[in-house]
């Protein structure tokens, strides 16, 4: 649900898109993750780092969208975003003691070190991979191409690499120890 969540904004402003063109999409993506933050802000006094990452780069490349009229800013997200979660991921390898992969998935799995430095890494590549993917699309295709591949593109490519990352972990998963309320109720 949270992933679903997630791409609100991006479905919204797909059918904006699809209905209105591209100043219109932009204006409704805008709206939509002001919403999204609004919403995650009122239900639990907290807003995840990346969506206020993502918020800023929507109202700043939307906003210079809108304002100058030029559609190659809103067509630049998604190669920033990605970007910096690239850099972000690979910070991690360096500050702190935990990789980032490591604190978002740490306490569900357990891994050897070195295969969290691993699957930081291979998180960092995707990111920097798709950034440069969505320059490729932006500038050798047409803008309704480039729309379709920000919303279907993207996230296929997203769940073929989690699907790949699943297969990867498998290997590797140890097995998580019992708490002590696991086994009350294994009468």
């Amino acid at each position: 649900m949270k992933l679903l969540f997630d791409f609100f904004p991006i479905v919204l402003f797909f059918i904006a898109y699809k209905y209105s063109g591209i100043y219109a999409a932009t204006a409704v993506a805008i709206a939509a993750t002001v919403v999204q933050v609004a919403y995650v802000w009122l239900k639990h006094r907290k807003v995840e780092k990346m969506h206020l990452v993502t918020l800023a780069l929507i109202v700043v490349f939307g906003g210079a969208t809108l304002l100058l009229k030029d559609e190659m800013f809103i067509k630049w997200k998604p190669t920033v975003l990605n970007w910096l979660f690239g850099l972000a991921f690979i910070g991690s390898q360096f500050i702190g003691e935990k990789t980032l992969v490591e604190r978002m998935m740490g306490a569900n799995v357990q891994l050897k070190i070195n295969i969290w430095g691993r699957l930081n890494l291979s998180w960092a590549i995707f990111f920097f991979a798709v950034g440069f993917i969505n320059l490729y699309v932006v500038y050798n295709f047409d803008t309704d191409t480039w729309v379709n591949f920000k919303l279907f593109g993207i996230l296929g490519l997203t769940f073929a690499f989690v699907i790949a990352q699943a297969l990867f972990l498998a290997r590797y998963i140890e097995e998580m120890p019992e708490t002590p309320d696991s086994g009350a109720n294994k009468e």
